[in-house]
């Protein structure tokens, strides 16, 4: 779900943190440096990574081309590939059988059919095409917040552990509780007590 969609889910975050300047140029060496990698040609099933709003699968962060105004707007890029547990059963099967036979064997160990599943996952995804998941991102830095397009869980948690590893600041999401300890200015036993309280119920 993006910025430009007739429907839009949001996380809002708050940018705990200051990065070096000049702003601009460590945001975009930071983008470039973990700029989504394509992995359709390549045995990993995974890949996580920047990408550019306009153009999510061509990134260029060249210039200011992520610079709106007083905003930076660009995307997270979750690529994976799904492989159905029943494909691989199959040609496990197939190869452990063949296996069998070739050795003349009653049957094979553990570890031998561990081996060949994974060999056969990684041929599989040399095959198997990437799914992209797209999520936009609007960070306004003098105002540290940053806002997400989804409330997927796993997205949220892509993107903090990225963020993290790209600009060496971490994000805080707002939700009631942290919007309360960092709106207001409560003592230590007050922060004890937000703690502990406990969603309430509404339905009968």
């Amino acid at each position: 779900m993006g910025l430009l969609s007739s429907t839009v889910s949001i996380t809002r975050y708050t940018v705990d943190g200051k990065i070096k300047e000049p702003i601009l140029e460590t945001v975009a060496t930071g983008l470039k440096k973990h700029t989504i990698t394509d992995i359709d040609d390549n045995v990993a099933d995974k890949a996580v990574g920047w990408t550019s709003f306009e153009n999510p699968f061509k990134p260029d962060f060249e210039g200011s081309t992520f610079v709106f105004g007083t905003l930076m707007l660009f995307s997270l890029r979750v690529d994976k590939k799904a492989i159905p547990a029943q494909i691989v059963k199959k040609y496990q099967t197939l190869e452990v059988a063949r296996r069998i036979a070739e050795t003349k064997r009653d049957h094979l160990s553990r570890n031998e059919k561990k081996l060949i599943k994974e060999a056969i996952i990684n041929k599989l995804c040399l095959k198997v095409p990437a799914t992209p998941n797209i999520y936009d991102i609007i960070w306004h830095y003098e105002a540290s917040s940053l806002w997400f397009f989804t409330n997927l869980k796993t997205a949220n948690e892509e993107l903090e552990t990225l963020f993290s590893k790209t600009f060496k600041i971490n994000l805080i999401r707002l939700f009631p509780y942290t919007c309360a300890e960092l709106a207001a200015e409560l003592t230590s036993a007050e922060k004890n007590a937000l703690n502990q309280l406990t969603p309430t119920s509404f339905r009968e």
